[in-house]
């Protein structure tokens, strides 16, 4: 007779979720806004509680059960502390609005950066604007695509190990998707690519464009609109992500929105009830629908963003999505350059918020450092990781910075638009997302990409998103360009 051993269970460990890991997040967010907690710093860490994980979503094996309890407790605690920058960070749009630069009416590029680069002359008339439009969607969902698959594999990965990476296989500065073929295997090592992302996004395993968030998201927006149009809820918003989105396909601030969504808490609560996350990158990568749907009307589209954003987020969170929606419509009108799709997002967002100043400074140190220079670039870089490094790496607040100094250093051309903000770090593959986004709109056409990029996505989407897994882009784009509206068109206008 022969016996087998049985094995104890693994310990399930949901990301993004646990009680105990959230409390170290929330006091460093307590520390950036300015919330004095340092007597509940004092009672977790006397308690045993241990500090946020680095970059994992959950710290490797469960606490001790009666730190649970208490950092429940600790996490409602934080949330009634004061934070003095409140007044210039609200999360009310009306407040928002109050307090943005005065212009972002539609049609407007706004205002608020430092001084730009020489423009280039207006655009002519697109000769079938119906076609131009789909055309120019089009780029602009295989941009967000390409630069999103460019950032796949070093997701995660500090600032150093991308450099060894692509260093060790003569791809430095950064001009193409990232490969095994030649690396050294001492630096595969030390800098192992993504886990989750190795099989599907180097160059030699590409093959269609693999599920991600940050296309998730877009095909999600692009539901929302066909479902409810311009004039969507927030609860809709909710409703949508309860019925296509698996919970599985959600992490830190919108993991936490959902939990707080199937415990009965309804929006904009389910931002804040024990979120420590809700001010970073999340909103930003659901922005790109809203832009790409109102050309030239940054104010719209940000509005809409908002609507969306907040679910989720607050604060410099919501800015995010409110700056990226707005410089993509910036782009999408078809009569702007990169510099003035900026001013656009800037025009949308509290001018003295810390996202705001952020992109400023991201704009000044692109600004400052020559494009002629082979690792001109990376000098650009090290001052925004040097300036913004004390921040978690899917905080809003550096990727937007990055996003921003990505996009002026490269004069908005699509292979270095991605490359760069790929190259910074950081949250590499939603920057590389939104800043192929924008690229790809200023190009104006699936032909004027690179074919390298765009080729191997074989016009194919995975997603789990409402039954559109394997979806053309250019569906999605005829899809999207049925939505949208222009700036004297009534519909345009947030309710």
């Amino acid at each position: 007779m022969t016996t087998t051993a049985v094995r104890a269970p693994a310990a399930l460990r949901v990301t993004w979720v646990q009680p105990e890991d959230l409390v170290g997040h929330e006091l460093r967010q307590a520390a950036e806004d300015g919330r004095d907690a340092t007597a509940i710093a004092r009672g977790w860490h006397a308690a045993g509680g241990a500090p946020a994980p680095g970059r994992a979503g959950a710290s490797p094996g469960p606490a001790d059960p009666s730190l649970r309890t208490l950092a429940e407790r600790l996490l409602d605690e934080l949330a009634l502390l004061h934070s003095p920058l409140e007044a210039d960070e609200p999360t009310d749009l009306a407040a928002i609005e109050a307090l943005r630069p005065q212009a972002a009416a539609p049609g407007a590029t706004g205002t608020g950066a430092t001084a730009p680069r020489a423009t280039a002359p207006e655009r002519a008339p697109d000769p079938d604007p119906a076609a131009a439009r789909t055309a120019r969607l089009e780029a602009a969902w295989l941009g967000r695509a390409a630069g999103c698959l460019l950032g796949k594999p070093v997701e995660k990965l500090p600032l150093r190990g991308i450099r060894a990476l692509a260093r060790s296989t003569g791809n430095w500065p950064l001009a193409s998707w990232f490969t095994a073929n030649g690396l050294d295997p001492t630096v595969a090592a030390r800098h192992p690519w993504n886990r989750r992302s190795r099989t599907t996004s180097l160059a030699e395993n590409i093959d269609g464009m693999p599920e991600d968030d940050d296309l998730n998201y877009p095909l999600l927006g692009l539901l929302l609109l066909e479902r409810h149009g311009h004039h969507f809820t927030t609860a809709d918003v909710a409703r949508l992500w309860l019925d296509e989105l698996p919970a599985g396909r959600t992490f830190t601030a919108e993991r936490l929105a959902y939990r707080n969504l199937l415990d009965g808490i309804e929006p904009p609560h389910t931002a804040r009830h024990r979120n420590p996350f809700r001010e970073w990158i999340g909103a930003q990568i659901r922005a790109d629908i809203f832009g790409w749907t109102h050309p030239g009307d940054p104010a719209a589209a940000a509005a809409e963003a908002w609507r969306d954003a907040t679910l989720s987020h607050t604060a410099n969170g919501v800015y995010a999505a409110m700056f990226a929606a707005g410089a993509l419509a910036g782009a999408a009108g078809g009569g702007s350059d990169v510099h003035g799709a900026l001013r656009a997002g800037l025009g949308v967002i509290p001018v003295r918020s810390r996202l705001a100043r952020a992109v400023r400074f991201g704009i000044a140190a692109a600004q400052e450092e020559p494009t002629g220079t082979p690792d001109g670039f990376a000098t650009v870089v090290d001052r925004l990781h040097e300036t913004y490094g004390h921040h978690h790496w899917v905080h809003a607040v550096p990727n937007a910075a990055l996003l921003a100094a990505a996009l002026t250093h490269a004069d908005g051309d699509f292979t270095g638009s991605i490359c760069r903000a790929v190259s910074g770090g950081w949250d590499t593959d939603s920057n590389g997302a939104t800043a192929g986004s924008i690229a790809g709109l200023l190009a104006g056409s699936p032909a004027a990409l690179p074919d390298r990029w765009t080729a191997p996505l074989r016009n194919r989407l995975a997603t789990s998103v409402g039954g559109l897994d394997g979806i053309g882009f250019d569906t999605l784009a005829r899809r999207t360009a049925a939505l949208t509206v222009r700036p004297d068109r009534p519909e345009a206008s947030a309710p």
